[in-house]
Formats: structure tokens, sequence, C-alpha cells
């Protein structure tokens, strides 16, 4: 079943007072895409064809969006995903619709995404540093790598990191780099070993049924034209470059960039145990409930990077940063009226600092599910993780 999730705990990212910045912050593009991810019964064979009944009995994503959000053009194309794991690999399946399959580069590590592709992100403890990205293309070239922290933040990419033991197959339901023909699409078939993850998970890997990992999908596909036969990416004739590649993701970003890991989906792993109730299963789950209360600490980091632009140091106070951004953190805060005019509070027991001196700043709030930090570097950091079974979390939003 595709419905979405939908939780009381709202989320609202930092909405720029219409000055021009060079350092961009996503737009609202609603919460992320949430999946639940079911243990697989056996281990399946990774040849691309998605035979396996573990895929044909597998709950398949929403169909892929543009990267930007709901508001812009539906993908020309159909893309959805399955996830399962076992205590040896995570499994991702992907099925791509694709009327001319189309792939040139053959060398391991060379940039995919220059061919039509499909990429993989995972931040095992979302705290959008050291996280993972495979891309691949239909002739089953890889590239892996591991990055430090997002781009934004200087980076940078480990190229030369790579998933030892990793399994991947791409099948194609047509014929590959012919122009003279339509095709159906293609398949991919990923097994990505839990013990590599574990390098930079920060969190058990393989993960424990209840935990939550940041997960993203995208595709990446151009436009061409054929020409002697041949396909050729499409050029703009104003710039005598190609056109910019569309970006199709599972979770939108709100902006063009993958790069945003707090903007990545939410996959719940679970056993045996599992009732079938995707929605109910997310939304009473503990970890879930402090992603998103942590991810709402974003709202200070895009004001303060923002700031920086602005003053070239960071502001010292959140009231410097209302002054002229607005209120922050709004949709978690109830409007009060008082003798002296309209103010916002924070839930009952919720806390928000911020210290800042020159170049750095951490700004941290305190809520019944624990402790929940950003700073300068764009880390989010939870403390704990998952809450334990007595955090009064689900009785602070309910």
């Amino acid at each position: 079943m595709r419905t979405p999730f939908i939780t009381t705990l709202i989320f609202l990212v930092f909405i720029s007072s219409g000055q021009s910045h060079c350092f961009d912050a996503p737009a609202w593009v609603g919460m992320p895409r949430a999946y639940v991810c079911e243990r697989a019964d056996y281990t399946p064979v990774i040849d691309g064809q998605l035979n396996d009944a573990i895929w044909k009995n597998a709950t398949w994503t929403e169909e892929f969006l543009d990267i930007r959000g709901h508001s812009h053009p539906v993908p020309r194309h159909r893309t959805t995903c399955a996830m399962r794991w076992d205590d040896e690999y995570f499994y991702i399946a992907a099925k791509l619709i694709e009327p001319h399959v189309q792939a040139t580069l053959t060398e391991r590590d060379a940039v995919i995404y220059h061919d039509n592709d499909f990429e993989v992100f995972i931040d095992p403890d979302g705290d959008n540093h050291l996280y993972y990205e495979l891309e691949i293309n239909a002739l089953n070239t890889v590239w892996d790598l591991l990055l430090i922290r997002p781009y934004r933040d200087g980076g940078p990419a480990v190229n030369a990191w790579d998933i030892q033991g990793l399994k991947t197959a791409v099948h194609i339901d047509g014929t590959l780099n012919d122009a003279g023909d339509r095709d159906r699409g293609w398949t991919v078939e990923i097994a990505i070993p839990w013990k590599v993850l574990a390098e930079c998970a920060g969190r058990p890997s393989p993960p424990e049924a209840g935990h939550i990992w940041r997960v993203n999908f995208s595709r990446v596909q151009w436009r061409h034209h054929i020409v002697d036969g041949k396909y050729e990416k499409l050029e703009d004739p104003a710039t005598g470059r190609s056109f910019p590649e569309d970006n199709w993701v599972w979770s939108p970003q709100g902006l063009i960039a993958m790069h945003c890991p707090e903007k990545w989906g939410e996959v719940l792993f679970v056993d045996e145990t599992f009732d079938g109730n995707a929605e109910r299963t997310m939304n009473s789950n503990r970890e879930h409930v402090s992603i998103n209360s942590a991810r709402a600490l974003m709202d200070i980091y895009y004001a303060q990077r923002q700031w920086f632009e602005d003053h070239q140091n960071f502001a010292t106070t959140i009231a410097e940063l209302e002054a002229e951004y607005g209120v922050l953190m709004r949709k978690w805060q109830t409007r009060v009226e008082t003798l002296d005019g309209e103010i916002f509070v924070l839930p009952y027991r919720w806390t928000l600092d911020m210290q800042a001196h020159d170049n750095r700043f951490t700004a941290t709030l305190c809520t019944p599910r624990g402790l929940m930090t950003v700073d300068e570097t764009g880390r989010l950091h939870r403390d704990p993780l998952n809450p334990p079974k007595e955090c009064s979390c689900l009785k602070t939003i309910h």
C-alpha cells in the first residue's frame, strides 16, 4: 500500500525574508517520505530481474517526484523502489520505466550521473555527516563514495572508499543503446553488506528492529535526441551546452541538491512481529518522533548560514535571527495572546539555547525525547538516537 504516512509532528524549514543569498535553503515540501522495511524470508538471487518472492511481496514506494517537490513537473517516466533486509545485507530494488535505455560509462568510480542513472544515499544515524552514496547506470557500472559532510558544509567526498562485497545487477527490458526501437525500462537490484555500512554508521549495523535510518533515492535523466541512429544529449541553443539533467527522487529535497540529508526519507526496519500496519508502526515509533523534533533545529542552521553571509559572523541570540528572518521553528510553537501582545511558546518541557562566537555556533534543543544539537557544520546530533520506552515524547505531541 502506498499511502503516505501522516504525523502530527510538523516541521517548517526556514523561509528567507526575500533577500538574495548564495547559500540556498530548501523550500518546505512537506514531511520526508517514510518506508517500513521488512526482513527478507530468504536471500534473493541478485540478478536484476526481481523475480524473487521477496520483491513480489514487498511494498513499493510512492512514485518518484521532481527533486524540488510536488509543485514542479511530474517526471516523464515512472520510478519506484522497494527494500528488504537480513543479518548480512540491505537489499534495494528499483524499477525505472524508460523507452530508450542507454549508458556509456564502464569504469568504476567514473562520474556515473553523466549517464542516466539510479542513486542511493544512506545516513545511518541521521546526523548529516559521514554518509554513503552509490550510483549505478544501465551497464551496471557503479560509483560508490563516502561523504564526510555535505558539499554545502565543505565536504569532502572520499572517492577511494569502496563497498567491499557489494552486489549489483541490472536487467534491461529491451535493448541497450539501440536508438532504433523502444524499450520498456530497466530494473536494478542491490545488496549492500551491513559490515561495510558499519564503518561510519555510529550505531548498530545491521540495525535493530525499530531503528530508523535516513535514506533517499535519486534518478538522473538527461534529455536526448537521435542523430544518425545514435543518442545525443539535447543542447540548449542559448548556451551551446546540454540542458541540465532532470532529477527525480523518492523524498523531495526542496531544491536541486541531493546533499541535504535532513530531507531524506525515513526507513524503519522491522522484524517478524510487524503487524502490517505501516502508518501506525511508523507514527508510534519513538525514533521517528525524535528525528522530527531534531529536524526543527535546521531552521536555525539555515538562518545562521544566511546571517553569516550577510554579517561575516554568526548571530549570538535567536532573537537577532528572528528579528531579521521571522519566527523560527514556528510550527512547533503555540501562539499565545498576552497583555503585551502575541508571543510564541515552545511545547511543555522544551528549552532552546544557542551559543555563538565569531565563526562557530551551537543550538541545543532539550525535549522529553532527548537532547538535540546542530552546529555551524550542519551536524544534527540526537542523544539518545532511539529514546527509551519511558520517554514521554508521544504524550507531548498527540
